[in-house]
């Protein structure tokens, strides 16, 4: 058998991910491990998962494959810097030191951090590992494949045609010309971090209106006929300076880039509806022009910019393709996968076996916790609980949820890629009108405006949502059903006002334009969590859930029992559900977690 370790690293998401045999085993983000977010350090606790989930050693471990070329990325800094000199100085002078001491040496730091690998070390292009983490694990024979992110070596997007085991570029756009860098622009520019805060422009965008298109268009960005496209980069400082945007771009809007956590107001609202209307409609070309190119009526998509799922379900309702597939896991954290694939097919030449489901497997692809380990856990730390008989489970969660709790849920592997999927998730009834500012407030202590997305039971899925299509892995947006919505005004209202008029049967899933991202669940992929669902069905006739990501502001999703408890004391969740244990706010005191003992395990 050949073992392949991907990584990814040294940027923001470092991951590692296994493969035998072409077969995904394991794959997981260093930051669950390390508890710091989109940690970018070398993923040592993230391979040694990986290791124990095959349990082999790296003794074992044929290849290494890392997920760019770091010599061509850093020729493209210092290209970047000559060009601009002298302004880019002092940029310059900052990141050097980092480049000559870590970031150009990767096959030095595999031979330090792993000592015992003896194999073969390869490397990917950046835009190919995300083309391969999209294509080879997805369900098509063929596809086109369009890849968007902020940008890799020098490609900032690209379009790939995967046909078997061959996968092949067509197109790509370099450096600086970025539709991620211009989301990402916008979001330092509205207040927000980048490489983090782009949900939370997309998810402020239905608050305002596009008003601002048209001077997106004609001072930031020209697209041409065959959807490539060029930035304006006087507006910009990316390429010279610490910033995104410069004294010219604040200009353009007449506002003053927002400060952090300061109020917002409709200008900024209008902004990004603007920006987000703009992406949509560049992606939607883009993947028009993809479809053109490479003549396949399949697309598969990844980068960063794949994480918009407004865009995404744009892209799908053209009707442009028959079937759609994203990698749950688009960032670069997906790059390790990708290159593992890389390795497989294109250096190895090993043949592709196509799983019509995907062969992803629901992207639980992350650490499990036996239930001698929670029950000794639980034991140790004197935590009151309850056990669960396993035919009673689904009933009693769907009963705590539908009395208007909010349960935390830790259940089997953890899930791969920014999203929870019913592995790692908060839980609440969509039917609560309250629950939307609850759940904003008081337990994931983040924005007002955030929306929360629904878990639908699969074969309810158009009984309630606008979309004819599979959704398992949370990417696409769509309409909650015209039969299903409460039709009210908005006049009079202001921005965030809209918020405490219910918008559908299911207000807490309900964004203000009726938009919703949704979560299929199917039986096969996530038997847990479907059973779950289909209880809170037969309860009260609703199959869709509240699910939103086990983890409160600022923090990873939770990884271990002791990471969920520890969110859980911390927040107003009511109930705590790992594994098969039942866990009671009301019954819990404050309980000092001693973590020693858990050495015994080896998972430390």
């Amino acid at each position: 058998m050949t073992k392949i370790l991907g990584i990814s690293c040294f940027y923001h998401d470092a991951a590692a991910s296994l493969i035998i045999d072409g077969k995904i085993i394991a794959a997981a983000q260093e930051e669950r491990f390390t508890r710091k977010k989109h940690d970018e350090q070398f993923p040592i606790n993230a391979i040694n998962y990986c290791l124990r989930e095959a349990n082999i050693s790296l003794k074992n471990i044929d290849i290494v494959a890392f997920y760019d070329k770091p010599f061509t990325k850093f020729e493209r800094i210092v290209e970047t810097h000559i060009a601009s000199a002298p302004r880019g100085l002092k940029s310059f002078i900052n990141v050097m030191p980092v480049w000559l001491k870590q970031k150009l040496w990767v096959e030095k730091e595999i031979e330090k951090k792993l000592p015992e690998f003896k194999g073969k070390i390869v490397y990917s292009e950046h835009h190919e590992s995300h083309a391969a983490s999209a294509f080879f694990p997805s369900p098509f024979e063929e596809a086109a494949v369009l890849i968007v992110d902020g940008v890799g070596e020098w490609a900032t997007t690209s379009i790939w045609h995967g046909s078997g085991a061959s996968l092949k570029k067509v197109e790509e756009i370099h450096f600086p010309h970025s539709l991620g860098l211009l989301y990402s622009a916008f979001t330092y520019y509205l207040g927000f971090k980048i490489n983090s805060g782009e949900y939370k422009v997309m998810g402020l965008a239905p608050y305002g209106k596009p008003i601002y298109r048209d001077v997106i268009y004609k001072n930031l960005i020209e697209v041409k006929k065959d959807a490539s496209f060029r930035l304006n980069l006087e507006f910009f400082d990316f390429l010279v300076g610490f910033k995104m945007t410069n004294n010219k771009f604040s200009n353009l809007f007449n506002l003053p880039p927002r400060k952090p956590e300061s109020p917002l107001d409709q200008k900024h609202m209008d902004i990004a509806a603007s920006l987000q209307k703009v992406t949509e409609e560049i992606m939607v070309g883009l993947a028009k022009h993809a479809r053109e190119v490479t003549g396949s009526k399949n697309l598969c998509l990844a980068g960063g910019v794949a994480l918009n799922c407004v865009a995404n379900g744009k892209i799908w309702e053209t009707k442009e393709f028959n079937k759609i597939w994203i990698q749950p896991a688009s960032g670069d954290a997906g790059g390790s996968l990708g290159a593992s694939y890389v390795a497989w097919h294109s250096f190895l030449n090993k043949k592709r076996v196509v799983n019509k489901e995907d062969s992803q497997y629901g992207s639980l692809l992350g650490p499990s916790y036996a239930n001698d380990y929670i029950s000794t856990w639980l034991d140790n730390e004197n935590i009151p609980h309850k056990k669960l008989k396993s035919e009673e489970k689904a009933e009693v969660v769907a009963k705590i949820l539908s009395e208007g709790n909010v349960i935390g849920y830790f259940d089997g592997r953890m899930e791969f890629g920014p999203r929870s999927l019913g592995a790692r998730s908060i839980l609440a009834d969509p039917r609560n009108k309250e629950m939307q500012s609850k759940l904003n407030l008081k337990i994931k202590f983040r924005e007002s405006f955030r929306p929360f997305a629904p878990a639908v039971l699969a074969e309810k899925t158009e009984d309630w949502f606008e979309i004819s299509t599979e959704s398992p892995y949370m990417l696409l947006t769509t309409d909650v059903k015209q039969n299903k919505r409460i039709e009210n005004s908005n006049e009079g209202k202001f921005g965030i006002e809209w918020l405490k008029i219910p918008k559908s049967e299911i207000p807490a899933v309900t964004h203000v334009d009726y938009s919703a991202r949704v979560q299929t669940v199917d039986k096969k992929q996530n038997p847990s969590f479907y059973e779950i669902l289909n209880a809170f069905y037969k309860l009260t006739n609703c199959p869709v859930l509240v699910n939103t990501s086990f983890n409160v502001r600022g923090e990873p999703i939770v990884e271990s029992p002791e990471d969920a408890y520890r969110c859980f004391m911390r927040t107003d969740m009511d109930y705590l559900v790992i594994g098969p244990y039942l866990i009671a706010k009301k019954d819990q005191g404050n309980i000092p977690i001693d973590d020693s003992w858990k050495k015994e395990y080896e998972l430390d």
